[in-house]
C-alpha cells in the first residue's frame, strides 16, 4: 500500500513537473536557445573546444530536449514504455544534475533555465531541485518493470504523437514570432525606468555616539551637533534589486543616451548582430520608418560601428543608432532584430521581424 502511494506520487510529481518545465521552455525557445549557446560556450573554454561546434544548433538542440521533455512527462504520467521513459529520463536527470552542481559549484551559469524566465532559480536552488526530483525518478526506474500501461497501446501511441506533434507547432510560432507569455521585465505595459529602481530598497540603520552614549538611528545625525559616527546596518536583509540592472543606450563616441530612449515616443529596432539577410522585411522596416509620424526611429545594437555603418548602407537604414549589450538586446526581445515602441519608457508594443507592423499602425498607436 505505501509503495502504490509513493508510485503514484512520484508519477504525479515528476511528469508533471517535466511537463510544467517544458511548456514554460516551449513558450519561449529562443531564450533557451540563447542558455543552451551560454553553456556551449562555457563548456568549450573548459572541457574542449569542439562545444563551439553545438553553438550553431543550439536551437534545433534545444527544441528536441523541450519536446522530450513533455513527451517524457506525459509518458510517465500514463506509464507509457515504463522502461524506455525511465531510462531516458534518468539519463537526461543524470546529465542536467552534473550540469546544475557544475555551474553551481563554479559559478559558470547563473540562472539555469529550468523554469525559464517565468521562474528565475538560482544555481543552488537548480542543483537541490534537481536531487529532489533525482530520488524520485529514481525510485520510478528501480521500478519500472513492474508498471503495467494505464491505456491501450494504439491510445498511448495518439496521446504520446499529438503530444509531440503539437509541441513541434507551438514551439515554431513561438520561435518564428515571440513568446506567448513575456516573463521579462520588458514586457509591454511595464515602465524601463521604474523597473530599475528597487521595489525595496535597503533600510540602514546607523549607530552613532555621543557624550560617550551609543544612539541608533535610522537617519544619518550631522556631526555638528555632536554625533560620531560608529557603524551601519542593513534591516531588511532581503531587499530586492531592480528588475533592469544593465540598460544602457550609447553613442559611438561613448555619450550615455538611456535617459533619451525615455522621452516622447521611441521606436526602437533591436539588433543583435548584423547576421540579417533578408531584403524583403527590411524593406518593410524602412517603409515603416518613412511612414512614422509621431514617433522617432532608434537602432539598437551590439555591433562594432564599423560593421553597422556596412549593414545600415546596404539597407538603407537611415536612422541613428546607439549601442547596447547584447545580453540586454535579448532580453528585450526574442528576435533579430525586433520593434519595441516606447512611450515616455513605457513598452507599448513588441513585434518580431517577421510581423513589422505597419506605420499606420505605429501612428494609431502614438496619437
Amino acid at each position: 500500500m505505501f509503495k502504490k502511494i509513493i508510485d503514484i506520487f512520484s508519477r504525479v510529481f515528476v511528469g508533471g513537473l517535466f511537463i510544467f518545465s517544458g511548456l514554460i521552455k516551449l513558450n519561449d525557445p529562443i531564450g533557451t536557445k540563447i542558455k543552451l549557446e551560454e553553456y556551449f560556450e562555457v563548456f568549450s573554454s573548459d572541457f574542449g573546444s569542439f562545444f563551439e561546434w553545438f553553438i550553431p544548433l543550439a536551437l534545433p538542440i534545444g527544441m528536441i530536449l523541450i519536446v522530450l521533455e513533455l513527451v517524457l512527462g506525459v509518458a510517465v504520467l500514463i506509464n507509457y514504455k515504463m522502461k524506455l521513459s525511465m531510462t531516458v529520463m534518468l539519463s537526461l536527470m543524470l546529465f542536467f544534475t552534473f550540469l546544475t552542481f557544475y555551474s553551481a559549484y563554479f559559478n559558470k551559469v547563473t540562472d539555469c533555465g529550468c523554469f525559464g524566465d517565468a521562474i528565475p532559480l538560482t544555481p543552488w536552488q537548480s542543483f537541490y531541485k534537481d536531487v529532489i526530483l533525482m530520488v524520485f525518478v529514481a525510485h520510478l526506474f528501480w521500478y519500472r518493470n513492474s508498471y503495467e500501461p494505464m491505456l491501450k497501446n494504439r491510445l498511448s501511441q495518439i496521446i504520446i504523437g499529438g503530444t509531440t506533434i503539437i509541441s513541434v507547432i507551438v514551439g515554431v510560432v513561438a520561435i518564428m514570432h515571440l513568446p506567448y507569455i513575456d516573463f521579462r521585465p520588458y514586457k509591454i505595459g511595464n515602465s524601463i525606468p521604474e523597473k530599475m529602481i528597487p521595489e525595496e530598497s535597503p533600510i540602514l540603520q546607523y549607530t552613532f555616539e555621543k557624550d560617550g552614549e551609543e544612539i541608533e538611528s535610522l537617519k544619518f545625525l550631522s556631526a555638528d551637533e555632536g554625533y560620531k559616527y560608529v557603524s551601519s546596518r542593513v534591516l531588511n536583509e532581503k531587499a530586492s534589486t531592480a528588475k533592469i540592472t544593465d540598460y544602457q543606450v550609447v553613442s559611438v563616441e561613448g555619450e550615455d543616451f538611456t535617459e533619451e530612449t525615455f522621452t516622447g515616443n521611441k521606436l526602437l529596432l533591436l539588433f543583435y548582430n548584423t547576421e540579417f539577410d533578408d531584403k524583403e522585411k527590411m524593406d518593410q522596416i524602412n517603409a515603416l520608418i518613412e511612414g512614422l509620424e509621431n514617433a522617432e526611429p532608434m537602432v539598437l545594437t551590439s555591433s562594432g560601428e564599423a560593421e553597422f555603418e556596412a549593414f545600415r548602407h546596404e539597407y538603407q537604414l537611415a536612422v541613428p543608432y546607439y549601442l547596447t549589450d547584447a545580453t540586454v538586446l535579448k532580453a528585450m526581445i526574442r528576435s533579430n532584430p525586433g520593434i519595441m515602441l516606447v512611450r515616455q519608457g513605457i513598452v507599448f508594443g513588441k513585434w518580431h521581424h517577421n510581423d513589422v507592423p505597419t506605420a499606420e499602425e505605429i501612428n494609431a498607436l502614438t496619437r
